[in-house]
């Protein structure tokens, strides 16, 4: 196993993007929940403690037994987790007196301190707490300072351990990434050898052990985790995997076709089943969201699980899982709070009696897409949006129908195929239609029209985990409102999407 940085999660919507920030430098780490951490290996080469919505003045505040790293690993506090340091020393705590909110900037700063390294005076920080150290013990020294916060970072004057009040890992800290670097690769001393060339290596090889000459069947989507996961898994055992990939009647326009074309040169053993008429089936009359993911659930498992047995001595199920996705299992909130019904992550039944292999498990989405590119994936596929498990029945409002599909098939291939000929649909990190359950009044020649309202929606976005609406060119998005309602019968308005989540969500179900 590589050297690694371990990460302790206090429940900070943060967390992620400190794992995401540490990736970015070649580090490896992991992700712990505080009250779920493993025994310390060989491999760990320092420990951050994370930020939290909590406060170290409640009563039943998550704590760690901090004994077992200070001093014997560099540690690193951000916000929640330098002033939990502070408290378990004896330091003190209290309710800030102004809001701390915001950007800040770095007043004062002792370059000399490892950790301050070729940071520069009145460097833009993001701060967010509602508590601050308002006094630190004597073997404490502080190293930054704001206007506001004494305490802005701090250092143990006998052994590297570090706090600072502010949050590197957000976008908004100008210079988070260079103290970031300075933590992990001058004070911990990790090499930097984290890379996707790396990976390919170490886990093919791993693969062809854990194997073997087993068979393994895997549900291909013609998105980019599951045809890296394939690949990966293909260079392991070659003609032992067998990769199904199920219409379930909600895919995109043309898309089982020209998915199971984009993996002919790929030298998968890929097999394409028709299974519209069981889910439409399944779908007739099914209005609430969750019902209709859970019976798109059911069938896909019920068409994959016939198919599966059509292999003989099939031993083992591989999954597209990706790192998000574990980590909300192992969520500070535990599994029941976070984990839904459509992610890979314990969702295997009984029955099935295969064992689950996730190859890309320990990555996240922009590391799967480095891996597929030092795999030779095609662009076309690794630069595909994401697209949801439910396919379209989450974008039609309401029950599903065949005719609704079409739909939202036409209303949808038109605004992708438009955002790829204007060269916008790279600087997009998803984009799709919904549509919705209303009718409105309209005018088609001398004609009153009453038919469907389509929206459109697109967001940019790192992970998903928070997304911004595209801001669109106005003469693009009425080129494409005029083709969807001049071609698409049965649709007289189109609206565009311009809320960013939070507080709203990408899709609409």
């Amino acid at each position: 196993m590589p050297e690694k940085i371990l990460i302790l999660d206090f429940g900070s919507q943060y967390t992620q993007l400190i794992a995401r920030r540490v990736r970015e430098l070649n580090v490896y780490c992991e992700i712990y929940p505080y009250n779920n951490v493993p025994a310390l290996t060989a491999d760990v080469k320092g420990v951050i403690l994370s930020g939290s919505p909590c406060s170290v003045r409640d009563a039943e505040h998550p704590t760690i037994n901090l004994d077992q790293y200070l001093g014997k690993l560099p540690v690193l506090g951000v916000c929640y987790g330098a002033q939990l340091i502070a408290h378990e020393s004896k330091g003190e705590v209290t309710p800030s007196t102004i809001r701390e909110y915001g950007r800040a900037r770095l007043s004062e700063l002792h370059n000399a301190n490892r950790l301050m390294k070729e940071l520069t005076p009145g460097s833009v920080v993001w701060m967010s707490h509602g508590d601050t150290i308002k006094e630190v013990p004597d073997n404490f020294e502080i190293i930054a300072s704001t206007e506001t916060v004494r305490v802005a970072a701090y250092k143990l004057r006998d052994q590297e351990t570090y706090g600072i009040q502010f949050h590197p890992e957000v976008t908004h800290s100008d210079e988070g990434k260079t103290l970031l670097r300075n933590f992990v690769v001058h004070i911990c001393e990790c090499q930097q050898d984290w890379t996707s060339d790396q990976f390919v290596d170490a886990t093919v090889a791993d693969l062809k052990q854990q194997l073997d000459n087993d068979k393994v069947v895997l549900g291909l989507s013609g998105g980019v985790d599951s045809s890296v996961a394939a690949m990966l898994i293909h260079h392991a055992i070659g003609k032992n995997l067998f990769c199904i990939f199920v219409d379930n009647g909600l895919l995109r326009k043309d898309e089982f076709e020209n998915v199971l074309d984009s993996y002919k040169h790929m030298g998968l053993n890929v097999k394409g089943v028709d299974a519209k008429a069981k889910f439409y089936e399944a779908l007739a009359g099914l209005t609430d969201p969750e019902a209709k993911r859970k019976a798109i659930g059911r069938v896909f498992i019920e068409v994959f699980d016939e198919e599966a047995h059509k292999i003989e001595d099939v031993k083992w199920l591989a999954q597209g899982t990706i790192y998000p996705d574990v980590i909300e299992s192992l969520s500070v909130k535990g599994p029941s709070a976070t984990i839904k019904s459509h992610h890979n992550v314990g969702g295997l039944p009984d029955f099935m009696k295969l064992k689950v292999v996730e190859p890309l498990k320990t990555l996240f989405k922009d590391e799967v897409r480095l891996v597929g590119k030092t795999l030779h994936i095609d662009d076309a596929i690794l630069g595909r949006h994401p697209f949801p498990g439910p396919g379209l029945a989450i974008r039609i409002m309401g029950d599903i129908t065949p005719e609704k599909v079409n739909v939202l098939q036409q209303v949808d291939h038109i605004f992708i195929s438009n955002l790829k000929k204007s060269g916008l649909y790279d600087d997009v990190w998803q984009a799709g239609a919904i549509l919705t359950p209303l009718q409105s009044v309209g005018v088609m020649g001398d004609e009153r029209t009453y038919e469907n309202v389509v929206a459109l929606r697109a967001v940019s976005s790192i992970d998903g985990m928070t997304a911004d609406w595209s801001r669109l060119p106005y003469e693009f998005l009425a080129d494409v409102s005029n083709e969807i309602i001049n071609k698409v019968k049965g649709v007289n308005r189109v609206v565009y999407d311009i809320s960013s989540k939070p507080p709203a969500t990408i899709e609409w179900e």
